[in-house]
């Protein structure tokens, strides 16, 4: 089902920021749970093993709502150490896929928010600064209810003129900074842009593997999950488990897939330098959140290691839920159809076979 979204891509970022969220998630939520949670998740007891991902929930009142409508782990905005801006709007364009999408494509953006729903999302990973997130992260923490919990997620940010050291001491930094505000598990974003290079920093495997330890390091026992994208090279993905495996204590796959954005006449869809390539996520990506989470539950076997997996991409209801449950996702999480039926969680709950 498309609903009113509570996140409008008709609005700016800043809007969308200061007045939502909208929809279903502005109205007071007479959802209710009861009895004794029968999953869990990094420790923590669940009603469901469901959330949103890093994404859409922008502040503590779009964490809040998702907590109120049942989705029971989710997970506050990426934030960084110091304010970063967001890219010019728009931010979220739906666009046409047939099919499924592989890495490579060129896609059209159009106006239409229709099943099978995709969009592209770009927003440059915007924060605003630890004097507003950490107490506005830990109030929404401090929402959560009994069988649900609350993720905050943080990147690490290349202080300018720094280098490798630098970069090390922000993302220590940040998760210093996450962690004060009493959130019970943390998330670092491995799947974008490497700060000063091309790639991904979960594809450049000797430096996430620094980040990961100099986090670690930081913040001791508290669960610390990675987001990483889809790896092409399953011997890649294997070499990255070696190194980074046995520091994290789960791993959330995938974030997007990216794709040249195109407007009706074939020219850069989104408005600015270096924006032509675009994450892309929803239905058309649900292959490869399906794919990553099978070859993740694989390798920790033969590897014997124990980090959860947690599926994302894809998922539009319950029939979904369980394609990834049974793939082997411990936990399973909606960005793009959450944003468009904020009743996601209590459908799931009803419905789905694997919980």
């Amino acid at each position: 089902m498309v609903s009113e979204p509570f996140y409008d891509p008709a609005r700016s970022y800043q809007d969308n920021f200061d007045d939502g969220p909208f929809g279903m998630f502005a109205e007071p939520s007479t959802f209710r749970q009861s009895g004794e949670p029968q999953h869990s998740f990094l420790g923590h007891p669940v009603y469901a093993p469901f959330g949103i991902p890093a994404g859409p929930l922008l502040n503590g009142n779009y964490v809040k709502a998702a907590l109120d409508a049942g989705f029971d782990i989710p997970t506050y905005k990426t934030v960084r150490t110091h304010r970063y801006v967001c890219h010019p709007w728009p931010n979220v364009l739906a666009v046409e896929v047939e099919g499924d999408l592989r890495p490579g494509r060129t896609l059209r953006a159009n106006g239409s928010y229709a099943e099978p729903l995709s969009i592209t999302n770009s927003f440059g990973v915007p924060s605003f600064a630890p004097e507003f997130w950490q107490p506005d992260m830990a109030a929404a923490a401090a929402h959560a209810g009994p069988g649900q919990v609350v993720v905050g997620s943080f990147q690490g940010t290349l202080p300018e003129g720094g280098g490798m050291a630098a970069y090390l001491v922000d993302f220590a930094l940040g998760a210093r900074l996450v962690k004060e505000t009493g959130v019970k598990i943390i998330e670092v974003n491995l799947s974008c842009p490497n700060e000063g290079t091309a790639n991904l920093l979960c594809f450049d495997i000797g430096r996430a593997c620094k980040v990961v330890e100099a986090i670690k390091a930081e913040i001791g026992s508290t669960p610390l999950v990675i987001k990483i994208a889809y790896f092409q090279d399953d011997a890649r993905l294997k070499e990255f488990l070696l190194e980074v495996g046995p520091l994290v204590q789960a791993i959330s796959a995938i974030n997007t897939v990216t794709a040249e954005i195109v407007d009706a006449e074939g020219r850069q869809a989104l408005p600015g330098e270096g924006r032509l390539l675009s994450g892309v996520c929803g239905s058309a990506i649900r292959w490869a959140g399906l794919e990553m989470t099978a070859r993740l539950k694989r390798l920790r076997e033969e590897l014997g290691m124990s980090f959860e997996i947690v599926g994302v991409g894809g998922v539009s209801g319950a029939a979904d839920f369980d394609a990834y449950r049974r793939a082997g996702a411990d936990v399973v999480m909606s960005a793009t159809a959450a944003m468009w039926n904020p009743r996601l969680a209590q459908q799931i709950k009803e419905q789905a076979h694997e919980l």
